[in-house]
């Protein structure tokens, strides 16, 4: 007996003392069991080792440990926190795939922790019992992930149980694996990446709430029977689901028989909307849909080109640059005065650290030892603001229109950034004229009437919120690229642009769309009633006025967009836009009055 207790006692030592090696923290304080240690260290929880004998409890011991040393070693909470997506399904997925980010980091610099990690996970496998379809969809997530990047192999059981599921991964996920597996060292960028796909697969929080509602019959036992019958009903028919429906994408939110009464959760917003009750059904627009989303795509600027090509065309841009930098650079800079005129900067002084105090550098000379040197910037509430600049990237802006456009969009973007205003710049368009993929499935369906929209979405990320404008300048060149503009479909960009912007944490929240004509896509016009595109603008437009915080204002080029948006500004002249696009901007933050037109 006491060489067993003593065989776990040193098992104890070793996993702990690994776990400190591997963790990089000295004092780590690892507890088995319900141990109740109270303690200011850094600590790892681990199940209690009953018989050393066990080999499945000894491995899935040391992976634990394993994992969680990782963890404390490659993953930055705040980070995690920052980018965390809505939705208690969704925030699952999330973890999970940080988790095996730093498991893959932690397996790459040592091989014997990637033994430890696998070897758990198939036996974990061998052992899986999943009941309820988002536990499913979860065991799936993490299937498909651990597959691709540890490269593990199913068993013919797993392979049959996460068939349906595979499908829909690769179509959502599989074009992003490689640009996922090399973000895993910039935890920021993996993060933002994987939110951002599990967002925009919009998963389906009905399985979220079948799950809540089969709790709570569970803990009251005088629940009727008949609650319990039919919450079992509904986990059996959500079983049946495959990862195609459970996780619809957000354009076609509507794409449902009006009488299905569940509604799909949006992303959640920041603290000020409180939008939290709202639901995508509420842009307002149920008859609105899309014949299929399988062939849509959201994707950065950077992956639709080569380096050299967007080089080629920043260059190109640079040159349109030169002919309007003067006028807008003033511009800017008046934009940019009044901004930091309001910001009112104040500073906290006699600080041990932080940014050197000029006025103090006789007192360094003097005694180069002298603390309280140093001064730090307050924080003040003007920060947290973000501004997207929504681009139409049809065939009618080619030429003048978008050189002008992108040219205003770069040069905002700078200015924004040195008064610490985020900005991100979106386009949109599609990826064929007169469809593409998505008509050619509807033609081989045998072309049922009033089919919805029949054309591939192409939304592009030229530069996100939180990368600065030096490292995305070379791609908002694209848009000069010859044969990227195509359709304009603006009511689905919109919903789109408003999504991206509710998951984000600032206050203060602007939307800045830029436009030259109503939208058009002639395979959808020529198969639905021919105001089908601007409902649905129209009602999107509505929505987000009336339903949340976000400000948002149009600029229209040649074309009167006062007809969809409260807030809208015609220019005819599109050596006109960076003034007016200036100048709305500088009225918006000094709470000035936008409703006019400038003819």
């Amino acid at each position: 007996m006491e060489k067993k207790e003593d065989l776990i006692k040193d098992f104890k030592i070793a996993i702990a003392s690994t776990a400190k090696s591997v963790s990089n923290v000295n004092d780590l304080e690892v507890i088995f069991g319900n141990q109740d240690l109270k303690t200011d260290k850094i600590t790892i929880k681990l199940p209690e080792m009953e018989n050393i004998n066990n080999k499945i409890n000894y491995t899935k011991a040391r992976a634990l440990a394993d994992s969680e040393a990782l963890k404390i070693r490659y993953s930055d909470e705040k980070i995690l926190d920052s980018k965390k997506p809505s939705g208690t399904v969704s925030k699952k997925l999330y973890s999970i795939a940080e988790k095996i980010r730093y498991e893959k980091l932690g397996s790459l610099e040592f091989k014997g922790i990637r033994e430890n990690i696998k070897t758990s996970y198939i036996e974990k496998l061998n052992n899986l019992k999943t009941e309820k379809n988002s536990e499913r969809l979860i065991e799936a997530f993490e299937n498909y992930l651990r597959i691709n990047f540890f490269n593990i192999k199913n068993n013919k059981n797993i392979e049959k149980t996460f068939k349906d599921f595979k499908k829909g991964f690769d179509d959502k996920l599989k074009s992003k694996l490689k640009i996922l597996n090399n973000s895993i060292k910039d935890q920021s960028k993996f993060n933002s990446l994987i939110s951002d796909l599990i967002s925009e697969m919009n998963i389906n929080e009905e399985i979220e709430h079948d799950q809540k509602e089969e709790e709570n019959s569970s803990s009251d036992d005088s629940s009727p029977k008949s609650t319990e019958q039919s919450t079992q009903e509904k986990m059996e028919e959500n079983e049946e689901m495959s990862v195609e429906s459970s996780i619809p994408d957000v354009e076609n939110f509507s794409s449902k028989s009006e009488g299905d009464n569940e509604d799909l959760e949006i992303e959640e917003p920041s603290s000020s909307t409180k939008q939290r009750g709202k639901t995508v059904r509420d842009f307002g627009n149920k008859k609105y849909k899309a014949y299929t989303n399988e062939f849509d795509e959201t994707i950065k600027a950077e992956e639709l080109e080569s380096e050299d090509e967007l080089n080629r065309l920043r260059q190109n841009l640079d040159q349109q640059l030169l002919q309007l930098k003067n006028f807008i650079s003033k511009l800017a800079n008046k934009l940019q005065r009044k901004l930091l005129a309001k910001q009112n900067r104040s500073w906290d002084f006699d600080l041990e650290e932080g940014l050197l105090d000029n006025s103090k550098l006789a007192r360094i000379i003097i005694d180069p030892f002298n603390s309280l040197s140093f001064k730090k910037e307050k924080d003040f509430e003007f920060k947290d603001t973000l501004v997207t600049i929504l681009i139409d990237n049809s065939g009618s802006m080619r030429g003048k229109p978008i050189s002008v456009a992108a040219v205003c969009a770069d040069i905002l973007s700078r200015t924004l950034e040195r008064c610490l205003v985020k900005v991100e710049v979106l386009g949109f368009t599609t990826k064929h004229w007169k469809g593409g993929s998505s008509r050619e499935k509807w033609i081989n369906n045998q072309k049922p009437l009033f089919p919805g929209r029949l054309n591939d979405l192409r939304h592009i990320i030229y530069k996100s919120a939180d990368v600065p404008w030096r490292q995305a300048k070379k791609n908002i060149g694209l848009m000069l690229k010859e044969g990227l503009l195509k359709e304009n479909i603006d009511g689905e960009a919109l919903k789109w642009a408003y999504n991206k912007m509710a998951k984000r944490k600032e206050e203060r929240k602007i939307l800045m769309v830029i436009s030259d004509g109503a939208p058009v896509d002639d395979s959808t016009l020529s198969s639905n009633s021919s105001d089908y595109l601007e409902n649905d603008l129209k009602n999107a437009v509505k929505w987000i006025e009336k339903n949340t915080s976000i400000e948002l204002l149009a600029i229209g080029i040649g074309h009167d967009v006062t007809r969809y948006y409260n807030k809208a500004v015609k220019i005819t002249d599109v050596q006109d836009l960076g003034d007016v696009m200036i100048n709305q901007l500088t009225e918006l933050f000094t709470k000035k009055n936008i409703n006019k037109s400038i003819h």
